[in-house]
């Protein structure tokens, strides 16, 4: 991922109506939710709704596909590995014990 790339991804997240929308698909990978039950959840009005997706869309993070009649939404989970990547790919200066602390916690969200 490219810094232009993750400041993208980064400013699409810093809403906190797309925090959560985009939070809340990563917990229903691989299936995704439907823009109905995203609308549900967020009590929001579909058009608001479709707006904050359009934005986690555009910087790559959520994709959608038709399913009959619905459109189901999903996290792109390789977006978000290449932003976790990309933020800790340097991680404390090279010293990888450092980083063990995250890395065990990021284990454990399976």
């Amino acid at each position: 991922m490219q810094t232009e790339s993750a400041l993208g991804a980064l400013a699409a997240l810093s809403h906190p109506t797309r925090l959560d929308a985009f939070r809340l698909l990563v917990q229903h990978e691989p299936d995704g939710l439907s823009t109905g039950a995203l609308v549900e959840a967020s009590g929001l009005t579909q058009s608001t709704l479709s707006t904050h997706l359009a934005v986690l869309a555009k910087a790559g993070l959520v994709g959608s596909e038709k399913r009959g009649r619905q459109q189901i939404q999903r996290a792109r989970i390789d977006t978000l590995r290449a932003l976790m990547t990309f933020l800790a790919k340097d991680c404390c200066g090279g010293r990888a014990e450092l980083c063990e602390p995250l890395l065990a916690e990021l284990t454990t969200c399976c």
